[in-house]
């Protein structure tokens, strides 16, 4: 009979190479630029998509944290009424990812947002948690 020792070292050596790059879900940092004293965000419509949820609620939420007015225009350019840096909103965005996107109990990025009564609810396609969310 084989000792414990061996056993894991068959295992170890059994086991699929790691996938490159460590995180296998990573939101996209946000594009943008200054005009005047206004912020315009470049992408703001394609990490709403990656995330799968819709722009209208992630821009919502931003203006909310960041205590600003904004809107959508001319396409995807999402325009906020003041100066905001790029690092700033990158970290709302992430706020927004771990309370709308990602799953309390497995941390797992396959939710959806579904209402229940007037509740809005974070369900896990993946363990099936649900678990209820703040609305916006």
């Amino acid at each position: 009979m084989e000792d414990y020792e061996q056993l894991l070292k068959k295992a170890q050596e059994e086991l699929p190479e790691q996938a490159q790059g460590g995180e296998r879900f990573t939101i996209e940092k946000i594009k943008g630029h200054l005009e005047g004293n206004k912020t315009v965000l470049a992408n703001l419509k394609q990490i709403a998509k990656s995330l799968q949820r819709d722009e209208n609620h992630l821009l919502k939420y931003l203006l909310r944290e960041l205590a600003t007015p904004g809107k959508y225009e001319r396409g995807d350019r999402a325009i906020l009424g003041t100066k905001v840096a790029a690092s700033i909103i990158n970290k709302k965005i992430k706020k927004y990812a771990s309370e709308y996107v990602f799953c309390s109990e497995c941390n797992k990025p396959e939710t959806k947002l579904v209402e229940e009564k007037g509740i809005t609810y974070l369900r896990c396609q993946a363990c099936g948690a649900k678990k209820p969310v703040k609305s916006i």
